[in-house]
């Protein structure tokens, strides 16, 4: 029971640690090309956030399954081919079910494959760790990647077009900020949120602290 216990909180844990302590985009830093590149319209956010996640999860997955096995020599080129797999699942998805979505984020789906966010949870946690926790930690990233892109997209789409999620918010002669819809404004509204996010972080790792002294 005990033992149980302990897999439950080390499960919680690695999943809080991905959405959270290690988020890919505002902490680590990970995939800023799809961070820069789609996140003029909220819904982009999503779908890059949940195809990368999807991905994620699974490459994680069978990449623990298959630690044992792959020789250490040739383990890149079969991550390659693992993560490429549900990358081109994932595209003949949205293909056929969402057209109007898939190309809006043009070749970005196809380079989930080089993401290194993907790459970077392949070769430092999955490759060393049991599956459970490989499909928590690609969880956690996944939607960590997902929360952030999603909200970068969404004061882009505010300020670049006055709508959230096509939805008019601005009220009626608002002028849009047009670098906003630009790679500019991208680093702008990233680097500001970056500043906040770690701002928050310190102050409740620091509260955190004072709580453990006393």
């Amino acid at each position: 029971m005990a033992k149980k216990k302990k897999e439950q909180q080390t499960f919680l844990s690695v999943f809080i640690n991905g959405l959270l302590v290690e988020n890919p985009t505002f902490v680590l830093m990970l995939g800023m090309c799809p961070t820069l590149g789609i996140t003029t319209q909220a819904m982009n956010g999503v779908g890059m956030g949940l195809a990368t996640t999807f991905v994620l999860v699974f490459s994680n997955l069978f990449i623990s399954l298959l630690r044992h096995i792959i020789p250490d020599k040739v383990r890149i080129p079969s991550y390659i081919v693992i993560i490429a797999s549900f990358v081109t699942l994932i595209d003949l998805t949205m293909q056929a079910f969402l057209p109007d979505l898939r190309a809006a984020l043009g070749t970005y789906i196809p380079l989930i494959t080089v993401n290194c966010i993907i790459f970077a949870r392949a070769e430092s946690y999955a490759a060393k760790n049991p599956p459970l926790l490989s499909i928590a930690d690609g969880l956690g990233m996944g939607l960590g990647f997902t929360c952030s892109i999603t909200l970068l997209s969404m004061v882009r789409e505010l300020f670049g077009s006055g709508t959230i999620f096509g939805l008019q918010m601005m009220p009626e002669g608002y002028q849009t900020m047009a670098i906003m819809n630009q790679v500019p404004g991208g680093f702008i509204t990233l680097g500001l949120m970056m500043i906040l996010v770690n701002a928050i972080r310190m102050i409740i790792q620091k509260n955190g602290r004072k709580e453990a002294v006393a």
